[in-house]
C-alpha cells in the first residue's frame, strides 16, 4: 500500500512544481510595423519581462491584460485613437507564445493649427521663422511629435534670443476620435526681452583683461545663447584651460538683465606633438613639436618644431602675442632654418617671418614679412658660371582667405578661398625684384548621403625681368599627391638643358573628384587633374586621371591613388599612398 503512495505523491509534486528558471516569451506583433511596431514594443510589458527567469502563468496573463491599453498608448501619438487589439498567450514546452494582433484604425486627421505670438516679441524674424517652417499642417495625419517638435522649437527660438520668460497661456492638442478630428491651438507670450548683464569670471593665471577679450558679446548686448556658445567654444580652443564652463546666472527681471558666470581650471603649461607619416612625394616623415601656451600671465606662446622628411630637414622656432580679438587674431614671429628640395633645386638658409593676422569682416588678413638669406644649389650652371646662389630678401606680403561660418580659430585658414600677394624689391634692400600673386579654392559638395565631390584650383603668376634671378622657393612647381596625380612630386616645370626640373614663372592646377562612402571608414574615389607651372599661359597643361581608397580613423588616415597620364601615352601608371598619423 505505503509503496502505490509514494509515487502518486511525487506526481502530485511534479505538477505543482513552478516553470523551471530561464524560460521566456515569445512575442509576434502583427498589423503595424516600422515606427509603429517600434513604439508598441516599447510600451508593452510583456516584451519588458519577456526575459524574466521568474515568470508564471499568473504573472503572464496579467501582463497580456494590460496589452490593449498599452497598445493605444503606443499608437496616439502617431494619429491612431481607435485600434482594435487582440492577445492572445499559449503555454510552450520552453515559455509562452505571446500573439499581438492590431487593427490600427482610421487615423485622426489635423483639421485646425492656430499658433499665436503675443507679447513684445510677436514680430521678431526668428519666431516667424520657426512658425513658417512648422510641421503641422492641416489635413494630415496628426502626430503629437510635430506638436511637441513646435512648442520646443518656440520656446528655444525665444529663450535664445533673450525673452527668457516665454511661456505658453495656451497649449492645447484637442483630440475628437468619434469624428477623427484634431486642433491644435497654442498661444506663446514672449514677455520682455533680456540684455547680458555682468560677467563674472573664476580664474587666477591670466591677465582678466586677456580673457574679457574672448567674450562673443558685450555687457548690454541682447542676450543671445548663440554668442554664450561661441565663447564657450572660444576659450575652449585657447588651450589655456582644462575645464571651462560658460553658464548664465538668475535673471533679474527688475533690470531685465542676465549676468553670466565663467568658471575654470588652469590646463597643462606645456604641450607635445608627434606626428609620424608616409606618403609617395615625401616619403617617411617626421614631426616633433613642444609647445609653452602660456609662456607669461598675457598669454603669449613659445614653440618649437622639427620636421624631417626626404624633401625637407626644418627646425622652426616660434613666438605668438595674442592680438585684439586673441580668438581670431595674433602678431607671430617665425624663425626657421633648414634644407627643403624644390623640383631640382635644393635650398638651403634661415627666414624671419613676423606676421599679424586680423580679422576683417567674413575674411582673415595676414600681413607679413619675410626675411630671408638662402642659398639654392642648381642641377646644371647658371648663366655667370657657378651652380649655386646666395640671396638676401626683404618679402612683404598679404594674404586673404575666406573664413568659413562659425570659425574661432587664430591659425591660418588651409582649406577654402585662399590670396596671396608677394613682392621684394632692390629698394629694400633685396638682391632680387618679383611680385608673386598665389590664389587657390578647395570646395566640398554633399551629394546626398554617401557621395561626395571635391572641387579644387590653383593659380600662381609672377613678375619678373630675369627669371634666373628668382629665388626656388618663390618659384611654381605642379604634379605630386595634391596636384595633378599621373606625376611626380614637382615635376612639371619648366626644365634646363640638362632636363631638370627648375620651376617655372606661373602655375595653373585644376582637380575634379567623386567620393563615394563605403562601409567601415572606407571610401572610393574617381577623380580628374589637369595643370602645369610654366613660363607663358600658352603653354600646354598635362592631364590625368585615376581611382582612389580611404581609409579614416581618428588617429590614421590612409589614402592610395592610381593615376594615369592622359597627355603622356608612354608613362606608366603612377601610385599615390598617403599614410597619416598624430599622437
Amino acid at each position: 500500500m505505503r509503496q502505490g503512495i509514494l509515487p502518486a505523491i511525487a506526481c502530485c509534486l511534479l505538477l505543482a512544481t513552478p516553470v523551471a528558471a530561464g524560460a521566456g516569451i515569445d512575442i509576434e506583433i502583427t498589423g503595424v510595423d516600422g515606427a509603429l511596431r517600434d513604439n508598441v514594443i516599447a510600451f508593452l510589458s510583456l516584451k519588458r519581462y519577456a526575459g524574466a527567469t521568474d515568470l508564471d502563468q499568473d504573472l503572464v496573463d496579467r501582463l497580456a491584460l494590460r496589452a490593449e491599453r498599452e497598445v493605444a498608448s503606443a499608437l496616439r501619438p502617431f494619429g491612431y485613437y481607435t485600434p482594435v487589439v487582440t492577445t492572445r498567450v499559449t503555454r510552450q514546452q520552453d515559455g509562452w507564445q505571446a500573439s499581438v494582433t492590431i487593427v490600427p484604425g482610421e487615423p485622426v486627421a489635423l483639421v485646425e493649427a492656430q499658433v499665436d505670438i503675443e507679447g513684445p516679441g510677436r514680430d521678431e524674424r526668428f519666431l516667424r521663422e520657426v512658425l513658417e517652417n512648422s510641421p503641422l499642417r492641416v489635413g494630415r495625419q496628426l502626430s503629437h511629435a510635430d506638436y511637441d517638435q513646435l512648442k520646443g522649437e518656440l520656446q528655444r527660438a525665444a529663450a535664445s534670443n533673450g525673452y527668457l520668460d516665454a511661456a505658453f497661456s495656451r497649449a492645447e492638442l484637442r483630440v475628437d476620435p468619434e469624428r477623427g478630428e484634431a486642433r491644435a491651438l497654442l498661444t506663446l507670450d514672449t514677455g520682455d526681452r533680456y540684455r547680458f548683464g555682468a560677467t563674472s569670471i573664476a580664474q587666477d593665471f591670466l591677465e582678466p583683461d586677456l580673457v574679457r577679450r574672448y567674450l562673443r558679446y558685450r555687457e548690454g548686448d541682447w542676450y543671445d545663447a548663440t554668442r554664450l556658445l561661441r565663447t564657450q567654444f572660444a576659450l575652449d580652443d585657447s588651450g589655456y584651460f582644462a575645464v571651462v564652463e560658460v553658464l548664465p546666472e538668475a535673471r533679474d527681471r527688475t533690470t531685465r538683465t542676465a549676468a553670466v558666470r565663467i568658471t575654470s581650471e588652469r590646463g597643462k603649461r606645456d604641450r607635445y606633438r608627434i606626428g609620424a607619416g608616409y606618403a609617395t612625394d615625401t616619403e617617411w616623415r617626421l614631426l616633433l613639436g613642444w609647445e609653452n601656451r602660456r609662456f607669461n600671465q598675457r598669454g603669449h606662446r613659445l614653440s618649437a618644431e622639427t620636421r624631417l622628411s626626404s624633401l625637407e630637414k626644418r627646425i622652426e622656432l616660434g613666438y605668438v602675442i595674442p592680438w585684439q580679438d586673441p580668438a581670431l587674431e595674433k602678431l607671430s614671429l617665425r624663425l626657421l632654418a633648414g634644407r627643403v628640395q624644390n623640383g631640382d633645386i635644393e635650398t638651403t638658409g634661415i627666414s624671419l617671418r613676423p606676421s599679424l593676422s586680423e580679422v576683417i569682416g567674413t575674411w582673415q588678413r595676414v600681413l607679413l614679412v619675410n626675411i630671408d638669406y638662402t642659398r639654392d644649389r642648381f642641377p646644371s650652371p647658371l648663366a655667370g658660371g657657378g651652380n649655386s646662389r646666395r640671396d638676401v630678401l626683404l618679402v612683404p606680403g598679404v594674404s586673404y582667405a575666406r573664413l568659413p561660418a562659425s570659425f574661432l580659430d587664430n591659425d591660418p585658414v588651409s582649406r577654402g578661398l585662399y590670396i596671396e600677394l608677394l613682392g621684394s624689391a632692390g629698394a629694400l634692400g633685396s638682391d632680387a625684384n618679383f611680385t608673386r600673386l598665389l590664389v587657390r579654392d578647395e570646395r566640398h559638395f554633399k551629394l546626398g548621403d554617401s557621395w561626395q565631390l571635391l572641387l579644387r584650383a590653383e593659380i600662381g603668376a609672377s613678375a619678373i625681368g630675369d627669371f634666373e634671378e628668382l629665388p626656388a622657393q618663390y618659384r611654381f612647381f605642379a604634379g605630386g599627391d595634391r596636384s595633378v596625380r599621373g606625376y611626380g612630386y614637382e615635376e612639371l616645370s619648366p626644365v634646363d638643358a640638362a632636363g631638370k626640373s627648375i620651376g617655372g614663372r606661373h602655375k595653373l592646377v585644376g582637380s575634379v573628384e567623386i567620393e563615394r562612402d563605403l562601409p567601415k571608414n572606407l571610401a572610393i574615389a574617381a577623380f580628374f587633374d589637369a595643370g602645369n607651372a610654366f613660363d607663358d599661359f600658352n603653354d600646354p597643361l598635362k592631364y590625368s586621371a585615376g581611382i582612389g581608397l580611404r581609409y579614416r580613423l581618428p588617429f590614421l588616415i590612409v589614402g592610395v591613388d592610381v593615376a594615369q597620364s592622359l597627355s603622356d601615352s608612354g608613362r606608366s601608371p603612377r601610385l599615390h599612398m598617403n599614410f597619416t598619423s598624430i599622437l
